[in-house]
């Protein structure tokens, strides 16, 4: 189900996605104004969007699945981006603040996976965005876009893994209500559409953009076997032993 790093790429090199970064940074951003003195991860093909915190952020990197493909980020600097093991992130435990989640949990094998080891790597005050497909978006239905591969989600959906996975969703939001279709006055109302779409709380959004935190205290299933009780005697017994000898 994952896209080739370069088809990605390509994509936001276009107008069509160069107006969906736009549109989908500002959903980002109304969540997390700021990352001022933060450790911020980027998971799947984030890039586009790391830029929002690149420069404010104590770090900001990017891991991308070894089925993807990474390229260099950011050009003309030292490498921030990584080739990893989506299910094994080279790094210790509680080591972020924050996670952003883009091209990733619908393009993973093993979303719930996946999520446990962003946990793991979460620190306990830490939050994550996720930017997922909407399964009644637009988007969707076109494999023209990174949005249309996969699998999409709706919000029971979303919210149902991250529970199973130890999260607590705290925000929604919605982002590309406009057509998918690059032509000129598509792109040019971009903006009305948006206006439109989040005032009216339309459903068909092309994306979902959800945020969680870490739940620190997660239940831990225990299998509880059934005691068997014994009655307590109200005398001692003295049981005789079989090799007692009896005396004449």
């Amino acid at each position: 189900m994952t896209i080739d790093v370069v088809d990605l790429r390509e994509f936001y090199s276009r107008r069509l996605g160069i107006v969906a970064r736009q549109m989908i940074n500002r959903g980002i951003r109304q969540r997390w104004p700021g990352a001022e003195g933060q450790r911020v991860l980027g998971i799947g093909y984030p890039t586009p969007y790391l830029g929002l915190f690149r420069e404010d952020a104590e770090r900001c990197i990017a891991f991308m699945p070894a089925a993807q493909g990474v390229l260099k980020w950011p050009t003309g600097r030292p490498a921030l981006a990584s080739l990893v093991d989506e299910f094994s992130l080279p790094l210790p435990d509680a080591a972020v603040d924050r996670i952003l989640l883009v091209h990733a949990l619908e393009m993973s094998d093993d979303p719930a996976a996946l999520l446990r080891e962003v946990w793991r790597v979460l620190a306990p005050s830490g939050r994550v965005i996720a930017v997922i497909p909407n399964r009644r978006g637009v988007w969707t239905r076109t494999d023209s876009t990174p949005f249309g591969h996969g699998r999409p989600y709706s919000r029971s959906q979303i919210t149902e893994l991250l529970r199973q996975t130890w999260f607590t969703p705290t925000a929604w939001g919605e982002a590309l209500f406009m057509p998918p279709y690059a032509g000129g006055w598509v792109l040019k109302s971009a903006q009305m559409w948006e206006r439109a779409g989040a005032a009216l709380s339309l459903p068909f959004a092309g994306v979902h953009i959800v945020e969680a935190t870490k739940q620190v205290y997660r239940a831990i299933p225990a299998k509880r076997e059934r005691a068997r009780l014994i009655p307590s005697l109200a005398k001692p017994v003295l049981v005789p032993s079989s090799t007692t000898v009896t005396r004449s």
